[in-house]
């Protein structure tokens, strides 16, 4: 049988570890340790739970091949918690008031957007493949839901997205360890409004035609939902 984990402490469960609900039965997800009456045992945040199991490093050393140190355990359930049923998140970030972990998602987004001069967009190629490449940041943004970028009407890439409008930007800070993907869906524009709305003064080396140069075009990404790597672990959200 394949073998579950408290999905707050990351314990492998027995039938003799389960917590129990509110009614007295057995919970599937939670141990006696975390779970008990149908509440939490514990109140307290991942990366308390994260510092307390810290202290057993030596009981799951006995069933290693290799020790590991209590840093490195740390380290690995830092990558593995967030994606424990307790600590998983969904954020959905919208107009409305947010708590201040959302707000620190969105001035993420677009410091990334604004200040990293190269952004990876990837399309999905004819046989199903994602293609990425490396691109200029975006001109224009609306908010973290809306990026604008230029390209070339007769790249492969363009070809791509009008086959298939599904798309995701990369969003990379290496200095900082961190890293932001956006997915959504990339529209091809090649509307006059559009394309005066992103150019700026020196485009006409890379277009010399112009902003009417037919080999110019604009993409518009539109995102529906990302995920973001910092301080060790990942997070996902929604965007409305």
């Amino acid at each position: 049988m394949e073998q579950k984990f408290c999905q707050s402490c990351g314990m492998p469960l027995t039938e003799e570890l389960l917590g129990t609900n509110a009614d007295g039965s057995k919970n599937e997800d939670y141990c006696i340790y975390c779970y008990k009456d149908g509440k939490f045992l514990q109140d307290c945040t991942m990366d308390e739970m994260i510092e307390h199991c810290a202290q057993f490093v030596d009981e799951v050393n006995k069933g290693l091949p290799q020790p590991i140190t209590r840093e490195e355990y740390i380290g690995q359930m830092k990558m593995y918690f967030p994606h424990l049923k307790r600590w998983r998140k969904e954020l959905t970030i919208n107009g409305t008031p947010e708590n201040p972990a959302l707000a620190g998602v969105k001035d993420l987004i677009a410091k990334m957007a604004d200040t990293l001069p190269v952004t990876f967009i990837s399309s999905v190629d004819g046989e199903g493949y994602p293609c990425t490449k490396a691109m200029l940041s975006p001109r224009v943004r609306e908010g973290i839901k809306v990026f604008y970028f230029t390209t070339n009407t007769f790249s492969l890439r363009v070809a791509h997205y009008k086959a298939n409008s599904k798309a995701s930007i990369y969003f990379c800070d290496a200095e900082g360890f961190k890293g932001m993907m956006l997915r959504g869906t990339m529209e091809v524009l090649t509307d006059a409004k559009s394309k005066e709305m992103i150019w700026r003064d020196g485009d006409t080396e890379y277009y010399p035609g112009g902003v009417t140069d037919p080999n110019y075009c604009v993409l518009k990404f539109t995102a529906t939902d990302g995920r973001f790597y910092s301080d060790y672990y990942p997070r996902t959200f929604v965007i409305e």
